[in-house]
């Protein structure tokens, strides 16, 4: 059973089943998918109520999304122990080119270590890869009004032309960051 889960599932049934999960949450409760509003859930679970913004019930606002969240906590903790794929990650040949070219050499884990080590984090490079792609995810699930889970799997599926808009702008940014920010930020 643990061998048939550790290895990548077809899309005909991956697809219906991430398909199904919002309209699941939406029979259950009217429940939008997304993970972005956690973080407010949580500061307003445990920071005093000093400020507007965290001035809210939480516990019947979020409190079922934290729960979710410490649940995708625990779910990764169990595919990483025991749903392991020994398998290499499979990269294409053009893309591994493109990212040698940039100075990314080490392909042996998950993700490189050329820019995954504790070492390379704490490096100029690591740092402004942090901060400012920190900034750019916090600035744009915020103006976006959700992250890319959130719009492309429940506003999508509720038909809703904001999350439209926003997904479009989600891959725009994509495409930008990937040519344009990626190459920038790994020369320095």
């Amino acid at each position: 059973m643990l061998a048939f889960l550790s290895q990548p599932w077809p899309w005909y049934v991956a697809g219906p089943l991430i398909g199904l999960f919002p309209a699941a949450l939406l029979l259950i409760g009217n429940r939008l998918f997304g993970v972005s509003s956690t973080l407010r859930h949580g500061c307003a679970a445990v920071l005093p109520r000093d400020l507007a913004w965290f001035r809210y019930d939480w516990r019947r606002e979020g409190g079922w999304n934290l729960v979710f969240v410490f649940g995708i906590l625990v779910g990764g903790a169990i595919a990483a122990v025991l749903l392991r794929n020994p398998d290499p990650v499979a990269i294409a040949a053009s893309t591994r080119a493109d990212l040698v070219a940039l100075g990314v050499r080490e392909f042996s884990g998950l993700v490189p270590g050329d820019l995954f080590r504790w070492s390379a984090l704490l490096t100029l490079r690591g740092w402004a890869l942090l901060v400012f792609g920190g900034f750019l995810v916090g600035f744009g699930t915020a103006y976006a009004g959700g992250c890319t889970s959130g719009h492309g799997l429940s506003g999508i599926a509720d038909l809703q032309l904001p999350s439209l808009i926003a997904l479009v702008g989600f891959f725009a940014g994509g495409v930008l960051g990937t040519y344009v920010l990626l190459p920038f930020f790994l020369s320095l």
